[in-house]
């Protein structure tokens, strides 16, 4: 039977618009495998690296972010670089968003006030340049206008609420005392605070995230969200079911803990800085399992704010194209070695939590090398195929995740805090200085994790010592650190 011309044409024409659907739907699928992942960054404040169940904390509850430790890579030796003021949080954002290191972040610091076309790019600006749409909520604290630096920008927090300094919330500090009625509460809301506004920042923060969530879903390129709590810095506050949780004669007290650390003054985190006198001097056990108990509540407040992201990251279909960074600005004593405050060079307050995980990267890994949670940056970009900028200062962690045995590029690690402190930590010894004390202390970290055993005075460590000091001064050099350490110490100048 003959097929008509009419026919004929009929089918060619349905063949033909046959194969124009299969090459559209192969040139969909050729440009999802080679569409760039999106990037999600949750960043902490205050969050100790020793502080979340990941860590071996049995006290504290943080399930939320123990799976991302599960599923991902967990770094525990993460470090913050230090600090040229008092508001570490504000030279490590500095650091993370400029990706130079502590004393050329705060030269860059100093030009943020200058025009667009002199000040340094920053972070979000490289990531938009590489194809990403770009999203910001919560604690900014860098010296640029955030919507001059990210496309979609919401509740832009400060470095802390306002109404929480000494000056306007006088009872929220120097508190408390055994046998006397404590005048704070971390949920009563007329406190202010984190309270400020109606809703708990932290909720503010999950919020925020679930309607960008939401917003991303509905396009094809990629993200880069910046999440940005306050959570855990002071105010402590949370919710009334979360502060139950922790009873205070529950908190164990930590090993380090001692009533008065005896170089508070000299090294710069005495009886007049606002972190330290958020307890009384001198610590006292009731003091400290308080504050211990309103930190892990309020660090509980927020785990349950990233399982929020987290759900609303799933519901948006794009979970499996997505690489997610969690780490905080740098860790705190909250009760460690007299102290309370981020303003000094021990474990608790210089490392914070480190995970990394998303598409291809293996699961249930642990990495001891040494890094800083500023080689976040270079790693996002590394990830979204953009070239390495000149002059950033810190490494992509893809080259360790991907090998345990090497041990990263940075080789050993160095701290500092304004002219007060320096640091430097080459495998498992620390040497930690203070000049205006001319009082070193040296850890090994190995054998005493929690820095009790000071061997600075013992005859057997002064030639490592000196190489660990010799090796500082390098550092110093790299890193344009000028103060003067030869002046201070003079007896370790002959090596």
């Amino acid at each position: 039977m003959s097929i008509s011309v009419k026919r004929v044409s009929e089918i060619r024409l349905m063949k033909c618009i046959q194969k124009m659907v299969m090459l559209a739907a192969t040139l969909v699928a050729c440009s999802l495998v080679a569409q760039k992942s999106d990037i999600l960054f949750i960043f902490a404040d205050d969050l100790s690296f020793e502080a979340i169940g990941a860590s071996g904390n049995a006290v504290v509850q943080t399930p939320n972010i123990d799976r991302l430790a599960d599923e991902g890579t967990y770094f525990t030796n993460a470090y913050n670089m230090g600090s040229w003021t008092p508001a570490v949080c504000l030279a490590s954002r500095t650091m993370i968003n400029t990706g130079r290191s502590v004393w050329h972040a705060q030269d860059l610091h100093k030009s943020f006030g200058q025009s667009h076309e002199s000040r340094p790019i920053l972070w979000s600006e490289r990531m938009a340049n590489a194809g990403y749409e770009t999203y910001l909520t919560g604690k900014w604290h860098v010296s640029v206008a955030p919507e001059d630096v990210f496309d979609y920008v919401r509740h832009v927090r400060p470095g802390m609420p306002l109404d929480s300094f000494p000056d306007q919330r006088p009872e929220g500090y120097h508190r408390p005392i055994e046998g006397k009625p404590d005048p704070w509460s971390p949920y009563d809301r007329s406190k202010g605070g984190f309270w400020s506004g109606g809703t708990h920042w932290s909720e503010v923060v999950a919020s925020d995230a679930e309607d960008f969530m939401l917003q991303a879903s509905g396009r094809t390129g990629p993200f880069f969200m910046y999440l940005a709590f306050n959570a855990a810095h002071d105010p402590r506050q949370s919710p009334k079911e979360f502060v139950d949780r922790y009873s205070a004669e529950s908190i164990p007290i930590p090993e380090n803990y001692q009533p008065i650390y005896p170089y508070r003054e000299e090294m710069g985190s005495g009886e007049g800085l606002r972190d330290e006198i958020l307890a009384p001097f001198p610590r006292t056990e009731y003091a400290v399992r308080v504050h211990r108990s309103e930190y892990y509540a309020v660090i509980s407040h927020l785990d349950a704010q990233i399982g929020r992201i987290l759900k609303a990251l799933e519901a948006s279909g794009r979970r499996d194209r997505t690489y997610i960074f969690f780490t905080a600005d740098h860790g705190l004593a909250c009760g460690h070695h007299g102290l309370l405050g981020k303003q000094n060079m021990y474990e608790h307050s210089m490392k914070a939590p480190l995970i990394v995980l998303g598409p291809g990267l293996p699961g249930g890994q642990r990495r001891k090398a040494p890094v800083y949670i500023q080689d976040i940056m270079a790693t996002t970009l590394e990830l979204a195929g953009a070239e390495k900028p000149e002059g950033l200062e810190f490494e992509s962690l893809l080259p360790l995740i991907g090998d345990p045995a090497l041990n990263g590029k940075h080789g050993n690690i160095y701290g500092a805090y304004t002219d007060k402190q320096r640091m430097i930590r080459v495998g498992s010894l620390k040497l930690i200085l203070y000049p205006e004390a001319s009082r070193l202390r040296l850890f090994d970290l190995a054998s005493d994790p929690d820095e009790i055993k000071d061997l600075a005075g013992d005859p057997r460590y002064w030639s490592s010592i000196r190489s660990l000091f010799a090796e500082l001064l390098q550092k110093q050099e790299q890193l344009s650190d000028t103060l003067d350490l030869r002046k201070a110490f003079p007896e370790l100048c002959h090596f």
